[in-house]
């Protein structure tokens, strides 16, 4: 059996001065030094740098926040805030990092365990599947 060595080399980057509009969804390390309006979803390390503006939410495994996100964030193993970070939404993680000169406006989930884990989790995407749907609705539609 292979024994398991972890991969930090970058899979996908959106470098400085890059705008992406859309979801986006990757595997591996992804990094993001520009702008981003849309939802990322990565099966694996997600580094938002420095000078990256994201509004969208994030999903990852261990997630490092460096810019601005506005957006709920679910890192499965650890989030690290740092310093002169910007986060607008909610947090659901395992175990968390917040530098001294981070901002945070939102929710804080903190699930060491399994089962909290699961239960958070189930509850953002029954919440977010709640609001897609009314979403649909213009203040213009009436119901039947």
């Amino acid at each position: 059996m292979a024994s398991h060595v972890e991969d930090f080399s970058v899979n996908t980057i959106i470098g400085p001065n890059s705008e992406l509009n859309g979801d986006l969804s990757t595997e591996g390390f992804t990094r993001v030094d520009g702008n981003l309006r849309g939802n990322l979803t990565v099966a694996g390390r997600v580094v938002i740098g420095e000078a990256a503006r994201m509004r969208g939410n994030i999903s990852g495994t261990v997630v490092t926040i460096g810019g601005v996100v506005r957006g709920n964030v679910l890192a499965s193993e650890r989030l690290t805030i740092l310093s002169g970070a910007l986060i607008l939404g909610d947090i659901i993680t395992r175990r968390i990092q917040a530098d001294e000169g981070c901002l945070v406006h939102g929710r804080v989930r903190v699930c060491a365990a399994p089962e909290a884990w699961e239960t958070a989790v189930s509850e953002y995407a029954d919440a977010q599947g709640v609001k897609s749907a009314l979403s649909r609705f213009s203040r213009h539609d009436t119901l039947p």
